[in-house]
């Protein structure tokens, strides 16, 4: 029986990237919908539920992605309440690859040197890659604050991580990358979040921290997040700091990916979010 992977997207256009990793990932076939909301999900989700004897629904997996996080997991819930006994599918949210790069990520950090009591600083930490790494460092045991060019958009970014996992985040107002430098300066961790293309540190502004032991950057695209950074850092030590770069750690940020989209198929109740992708990282890392 062939496995279908339903590509639920809360954009206009269905991703490209997630459709072909949905196919590295064991998919026979990935059909992709876009502009998804929780209002005209449930006749699609029927579909899903509805069609297959149970010992086949685990043929059948839903993939919720979009790059609004927010919208993502709305999406993600809806779907879930659609399941009842006997008729669910396994399920996975990604929107903007939020999950699985900051558990990559994270889990990279986590493999070079212990997080517990650290303080990290995740830099342009509002965006969804950003606000999953601060809530999986936090829950590693790390001190995280998260910066942001306006300080509103920060305590809403935090707030949301409180009320998703539950733990604490401290926001931070860093307009500039000078502010920024004086937000790292008692920093163990460092974690670049931020657009594409935008530098948030340059290099005389982390060389010579002394307290500074590990720098990931998830930009791969020049010029990089942090400079004097390579985007093809695997675990480097550059001016005695232990460097991840986007492509460094996105090796394994695709192998989880893909071994995600694989895990659905294991069965039909699978409920793929932050926490069990975070894990499954870790082990893989």
């Amino acid at each position: 029986m062939k496995k279908l992977l339903f590509q639920f997207d809360t954009d206009t256009h269905p991703s490209v990237f997630d459709t072909v990793v949905g196919y590295d990932g064991g998919a026979d076939h990935v059909i992709g919908y876009a502009g998804l909301t929780p209002e005209n999900i449930a006749g699609l989700v029927d579909g899903a539920i509805f069609t297959r004897a149970p010992k086949d629904k685990k043929n059948t997996a839903i993939f919720v992605g979009g790059n609004n996080m927010d919208a993502g997991q709305k999406l993600f819930t809806a779907v879930q309440k659609c399941f009842f006994p006997g008729f669910q599918v396994s399920v996975m949210l990604d929107s903007n690859g939020s999950n699985t790069t900051a558990a990559a990520a994270v889990a990279k950090l986590a493999s070079s040197g212990s997080l517990t009591g650290k303080k990290a600083v995740v830099l342009a930490g509002t965006g969804p890659v950003g606000q999953r790494a601060a809530a999986m460092l936090a829950q590693e045991g790390a001190e995280v604050s998260i910066t942001a060019r306006k300080i509103d958009r920060a305590i809403t970014a935090c707030n949301n991580i409180k009320l998703r996992f539950n733990v604490d985040v401290k926001p931070i107002e860093a307009f500039d990358n000078n502010a920024r430098a004086e937000a790292i300066e008692d920093a163990h961790i460092v974690l670049a979040t931020g657009a594409t293309g935008v530098e948030l540190l340059s290099l005389e502004q982390w060389q010579n921290n002394s307290t500074l032991e590990m720098i990931a950057d998830a930009n791969a695209t020049p010029p990089l997040g942090i400079g004097g950074t390579d985007m093809m850092d695997k675990g480097t030590v550059r001016h005695g700091k232990i460097i991840w770069g986007a492509i460094g750690f996105g090796v394994l940020k695709l192998a989880l990916h893909r071994a995600c989209i694989a895990k659905l198929f294991e069965d039909n109740k699978q409920v793929l979010d932050a926490e069990n992708i975070f894990a499954l990282a870790k082990e893989m890392a």
